[in-house]
């Protein structure tokens, strides 16, 4: 057994706490993280492997199923864009049946579920049918992605906040023409990460662009963020559209707008260029 399955399965985990028990006909509404099993927390880890039914989205991935016990029920509800998926009212009424049918349920979410993941809509749904849930957090794909690549999301002197933001909303030719929440996003002096907004990049540049963004503001995708798969594309304002239609994995990809992607980029060519034998040569002497 080696040290992750340890600290999954033992009774005492670090700090001395019990461990957290999954009751039955509850629901455990828990964040996979941004990609791999290894990003998990452990917390979240050993929730999943408590369940004996699961209901999962398509950002949860393989290794993470791994956790699950044979005689687990999987049922499988993934929300891709632009492709045929399961209504949230259905999955809502599935959490609800399986949790009065007395099983210990996981809801598996890819991320965090309070991050554009309608884990509480599913809360709610589950409260006003007297069914308890809990929340475990996953590391979201804005941190992820930001760690696997070097961008800093904050940066002295260069960006003070982050906002996150759905590209789906931009989907709305109305709301996506109102000049004046573009001029706020920008007057923010933020970082801002659109999470599902490949497809609307075009938009995006648009709406910036006419709220008098400088073209030449760096922008990074991140398609599979914090995955072995893992593909950054740099672009800026001005060419992000052309950038985003270069991108045919299908995987989920991240935008990152702003001055701190030109410090990720930087600090990628520094490292890349560091002697390792002249570190160690210093070391030693």
């Amino acid at each position: 057994m080696n040290t992750v399955d340890r600290l999954i399965q033992s009774v005492e985990p670090i700090g001395g706490d019990s461990v957290t028990a999954l009751e039955a006909g509850e629901v455990a509404i828990v964040g996979a993280g941004c990609g791999q099993l290894d990003l998990m927390t452990i917390k979240a880890a050993r929730i999943v492997a408590q369940a004996d039914a699961l209901v999962y989205d398509s950002l949860v991935s393989s290794d993470i199923l791994t956790l699950v016990s044979t005689h687990c029920q999987r049922h499988f509800v993934g929300k891709r864009c632009g492709q045929p998926s399961i209504k949230q009212e259905d999955i809502n009424a599935l959490l609800l049946k399986l949790a009065k049918q007395g099983r210990k349920v996981v809801r598996l979410k890819g991320g965090d579920p309070h991050i554009f993941g309608r884990g509480s809509e599913e809360a709610l749904y589950l409260a006003e049918h007297n069914v308890r849930s809990q929340f475990i957090a996953g590391v979201t794909a804005a941190l992820g992605s930001a760690s696997s690549t070097g961008i800093p999301l904050t940066f002295r002197g260069m960006a003070r906040s982050v906002t996150l933001i759905t590209g789906t909303k931009m989907r709305d030719d109305n709301n996506a023409a109102i000049a004046t929440q573009w001029h706020a996003l920008l007057a923010a002096q933020s970082t801002l990460v659109f999470y599902m907004g490949k497809e609307q990049a075009n938009r995006i540049a648009t709406g910036l662009l006419e709220a008098n963004c400088q073209g030449l503001l760096p922008v990074a995708f991140v398609t599979n963020g914090g995955r072995t798969n893992q593909i950054v594309t740099y672009a800026t304002v001005s060419t992000m559209a052309q950038a985003a239609m270069s991108i045919y994995d299908a995987g989920p990809t991240l935008i990152i707008i702003g001055e701190v992607v030109s410090v990720g980029q930087q600090l990628a060519t520094l490292l890349a260029n560091i002697d390792d034998s002249t570190q160690y040569e210093a070391i030693y002497a």
